[in-house]
């Protein structure tokens, strides 16, 4: 039968049409169909339609990367079509409303595995309004302090360490207000720090060995912590629950404070070098100066308390630096002596041990440095200098390098490429004829060469998280937590999320002993918290893990009302 050129138009429009209408198309050329999903977002506690949400729909398979974007109506729902078929994390976001489940707070989004023609219909999001802190900071005479600077401070475990987290900040205006919004439920501290003291600074950068007046006792403004506490042990914290407002004033007043004097060893002709004080706490930089021509150094109205002392000069054809540690109690600490150091040339050649069938391009991967030695992140960013990358790509022949790096102890970790997969990690390394895998290795000034090994054979974890009741739970918290003598090292532990079924896949575990726990909520990175692991200890699940193995597991989900 002949067709008219008109009638063959006219069935693929009407062809399309039906496609589209069944949710059947497939924009990425694979022939499968494309998932759609509905929802409704609501207000917590009443249930009330919450409208003009923006609802993202994010990738979380590196791969393909496709993204989504919907607004929510009226009526509160939402509808996004044509998903291709994958892993994605569902965001929210509504100026003054936070998206929680339970009363905590969800800041990863919820994760949804979505199959090809899958109609997804039951989404319901719940936002509750976020906390608000307010107030004002004065001086002593109760006059307006502008420019200080108001923090809300967390304790959390952040790459195996305990550190401060801050979680939102503001600075005072002309009038000592200020005013945080956006604040997740929570428990927090609070702290202000005074506006940098230019006057101070001034005077210490006057001519070296000009006479210095008598030794009087400096009085200056610190860090104070709510209500009124100057170490941060000693503050209270504050509980925000969804929609307080909380007032907090804040009066400082002048402190004993103490000079920082020395002077810097080594410093190229024609140069000068930079010190830093910085607090071994918070990571802030409480003080600064520049070295005279004869490298001394003078940093005045430092308040007692442990610091990190950074010197470095930059600019110079190799970087010099060092770090010293400095307490002040009661007293000015004099006649310190800093002698600089050239940054370390640290090397290595990564070569691959495959699984059969298995290939990746060497120059597709990198190589972290990850510092071991307890030093915040803040501390070392300004040893190893602004330019410093603690990220080396490998070349084509295995070889990758870093230049300038600070004396220090630390490990490597493996990157792999987006299209070469999660299933590699540094099988072993040395330097030296010695073993890194566990111990890693030391800078000092001389050069270092290393040979790692990347593997494939890493095992993998399948599973279902469940109630007590034996029903699914998504959007737990699946963790393969290491044995004793790796749980300070981040690059050992594997974590994952379950999805709307409750279903969890763990990629790219090292071979090793684990203990794979499933949380319902958790506050940050916990699992690196030694006590908090202890505590949970017989909630989870013993696990030897061989090269290549893949295993599958039911977990009892512990729920947060009965985590430690």
């Amino acid at each position: 039968m002949k067709v008219s050129a008109t009638s063959l138009a006219l069935c693929v429009w009407v062809a399309m049409i039906l496609a589209a209408a069944s949710g059947q198309s497939a924009a990425d050329g694979t022939g499968k169909p494309n998932a759609n999903i509905v929802g409704t977002v609501v207000k917590d506690p009443n249930g009330e339609p919450a409208k003009k949400v923006v609802i993202e729909l994010i990738s979380d398979e590196h791969s393909h990367g496709a993204n989504y974007t919907a607004v929510s109506g009226a009526d509160g729902t939402f509808q996004i079509e044509g998903i291709r078929p994958g892993q994605y994390r569902l965001f929210v976001e509504k100026t003054g409303f936070l998206e929680v489940e339970k009363t905590h707070p969800r800041p990863e989004g919820r994760l949804l595995a979505l199959t090809a023609g899958q109609e997804m219909k039951d989404i319901v999001v719940h936002l509750l309004p976020a906390a608000i802190a307010h107030g004002r900071v004065t001086d002593e005479d109760g006059d307006p302090m502008a420019g200080a600077q108001v923090g809300l401070l967390r304790q959390t475990y952040q790459s195996g360490r305990r550190q401060w987290e801050t979680a939102g900040t503001e600075t005072t205006n002309d009038l000592g207000e200020y005013r945080i919004a956006g604040i997740a439920p929570g428990t927090y501290y609070v702290a202000v720090s005074p506006p940098p003291n230019f006057r101070a600074m001034v005077e210490a950068s006057g001519t070296a060995g000009s006479p210095r007046a008598p030794e009087r006792q400096r009085m200056s403004y610190r860090t104070t912590y709510y209500p009124a506490a100057l170490e941060p042990d000693q503050a209270t914290p504050v509980t925000f629950h969804a929609g307080d407002e909380f007032p907090m004033d804040f009066s400082l007043a002048p402190q004993p404070s103490f000079a920082v004097r020395g002077i810097v060893a080594g410093i190229p002709p024609n140069a000068s070098a930079v010190v830093m004080l910085q607090s071994g706490d918070l990571g802030e930089v409480f003080n600064g100066a520049e070295t005279h021509k004869d490298g001394s150094f003078e940093m005045p109205d430092v308040a007692p308390g442990d610091y990190a002392l950074i010197a470095s000069v930059a600019g110079n054809q190799e970087r010099l630096m060092t770090k010293q540690r400095v307490h002040i109690s009661s007293a000015p600490v004099e006649g310190l002596r800093l002698s600089l150091q050239p940054g370390s040339v640290v090397r290595g050649r990564l070569s691959l041990n495959a699984s059969p069938g298995k290939t990746a391009v060497l120059n597709q991967f990198s190589v972290l440095l990850v510092g071991d030695d307890g030093e915040n992140e803040g501390t070392r960013a300004m040893i190893l200098g602004e330019g410093f990358s603690s990220v080396a790509s490998v070349q084509a022949d295995g070889s990758f390098e870093w230049k300038d790096v600070a004396p220090g102890h630390y490990y490597p970790q493996l990157i792999s490429g987006s299209f070469t997969g999660s299933e590699w990690f540094l099988r072993s390394g040395s330097a030296g004829g010695r073993d890194l895998s566990d111990s890693g290795f030391t800078v000092g000034g001389s050069p270092l060469v290393m040979d790692l090994v990347a593997s494939s054979r890493s095992a993998s974890v399948t599973g279902i998280a469940k109630n007590h009741d034996g029903k699914p739970v998504a959007n737990a918290t699946i963790v393969a937590v290491p044995a004793l003598r790796y749980r300070k090292r981040p690059d050992h532990y594997t974590t994952g999320t379950s999805d709307q079924t409750g279903h969890f896949t763990l990629q790219g575990v090292r071979p090793g002993d684990y203990t794979l726990f499933a949380w319902e909520s958790l506050d940050g990175e916990q699992y690196f918290d030694p006590d908090f692991v202890k505590r949970s200890e017989g909630q989870g699940s013993a696990m030897k893990l061989a090269e290549s193995e893949r295993k599958t597991i039911e977990l009892e989900v512990v729920p947060a009302e009965n985590q430690p």
